[in-house]
């Protein structure tokens, strides 16, 4: 029986709300190396966003060293690591080969695309190959391949795939790490996009071939498509639209016909990311039984008369409250209105709604385009950039 857990997005370094996480991140990271000493599996898949940022913080860059040097030194469990849209792909891959060696395999460009991992069972009597697929936008992909009929993440995932499954030993299991985002998925708002006005999202038959594919990007754990075609979500909840989340990793068996055994095996957080609503008197009388006063709140209130000091009162109760939204004052012309959240917008909605507010007239789709393709652009200038 070959067995391995899948994990995705770190996002090691992250900041929420001005807060660094690095302590909430390392709490969690420690129980994951307690699952991975109490399961003892084959492997270990990072599916990608192992930092969030391309250049990442000391703390960041620190904290992932314990974690791997604990998984491959201590443990002796070999880990299979691709970069994601978050991550700077030369950086996170510099020694890659070096590191290979000790059981640490990191793909972070296209040049080691046709050189699976082949991991086995302990008894030896089981393998599979891991064909890892680190996230490259269609222009990068375009470039590798050199075919000029690859426009956006639909076609080049769907090259690149064409040759990883022409490599393939066809009686041999076959596991795809990649990072994408699969149409119908469900997405969060703490989620950067891949693409700000072209074609993102592919098609989960993509991976149909594959007896599991372990992504990472979507930060909600979910199917798609293919009960083998698996999100495993972010390591800790990113933003406030992410309270109903239940962080978990992927926990996988195989025999030789392929899945025989999924669980998502849970990660407790110290503090909680949680949304109280209510008064204010009552959010003062504190948590109910089971909650903790220092998880990180969003508080909406419903009083509709000003209050002074709302943060500092709610601050006594709760130190780690970090926003409060107040529905009921928000009116126009005397009129309760349904308030629009700019959080939930994408950067060409945020535009457009600019755009309209400050001429007047509505956004033409060459002029949406071109704001589009010059967003990509600055996104792609910004993952290698110095902080």
């Amino acid at each position: 029986m070959l067995k391995f857990i899948h994990t995705a997005d770190w996002h090691l370094g992250r900041i929420f709300y001005g807060l660094q996480l690095a302590d909430d991140q390392a709490y969690v990271l420690e129980q994951f190396v307690r699952l991975v000493v109490d399961v003892k599996p084959d492997a270990v898949l990072i599916s990608g966003d192992i930092y969030d940022r391309a250049v990442p913080p000391p703390i960041a860059v620190k904290l992932l060293n314990e974690v791997l040097s604990s998984i491959i030194t201590d443990i002796k469990v070999p880990v299979v690591m691709i970069s994601g849209n978050h991550d700077s792909g030369e950086r996170l891959g510099f020694g890659a080969r070096l590191l290979s060696q000790q059981g640490l395999f990191i793909f972070s460009d296209y040049a080691r695309l046709l050189s699976p991992v082949l991991i086995m069972d302990r008894e030896c009597r089981l393998s599979a190959r891991i064909f890892a697929l680190p996230y490259g936008d269609p222009p990068t992909i375009r470039a590798y391949l050199g075919d000029d009929t690859i426009s956006d993440h639909e076609t080049s995932l769907s090259a690149v795939i064409r040759s990883l499954i022409d490599n393939r030993e066809p009686d041999e299991l076959a596991i795809c790490v990649g990072h994408a985002f699969i149409a119908g998925a469900a997405a969060s708002e703490s989620e950067r996009p891949l693409s700000v006005g072209g074609a993102a999202a592919v098609d989960a038959a993509l991976f149909r071939d594959f007896d599991y594919t372990a992504l990472g990007h979507l930060h909600r754990p979910q199917a798609i498509g293919y009960d083998t075609v698996q999100y495993a979500g972010s390591l800790l909840k990113y933003a406030f639209s992410e309270a109903d989340h239940v962080k978990s990793v992927n926990f996988v068996e195989m025999d030789d016909r392929g899945v025989s055994r999924f669980e998502r095996i849970p990660l407790v957080p110290h503090r909680d990311v949680r949304i109280l609503e209510g008064y204010l008197k009552d959010i003062l009388k504190g948590p109910a039984a089971g909650e903790s006063r220092e998880d990180y709140l969003m508080v909406r209130l419903l009083d509709r008369g000003a209050i002074l000091d709302t943060m500092g009162k709610i601050r006594e109760v709760y130190p780690n409250c970090l926003h409060i939204e107040r529905p009921s004052l928000m009116v126009e012309n005397g009129d309760a209105v349904r308030a629009v959240d700019h959080t939930k917008m994408t950067d060409i909605d945020l535009f457009e709604s600019f755009f309209t507010q400050t001429t007047g007239e509505d956004i033409s789709e060459e002029q949406s385009a071109a704001f589009a393709l010059m967003a990509d652009e600055v996104g792609q200038s910004e993952r290698e950039a110095s902080p």
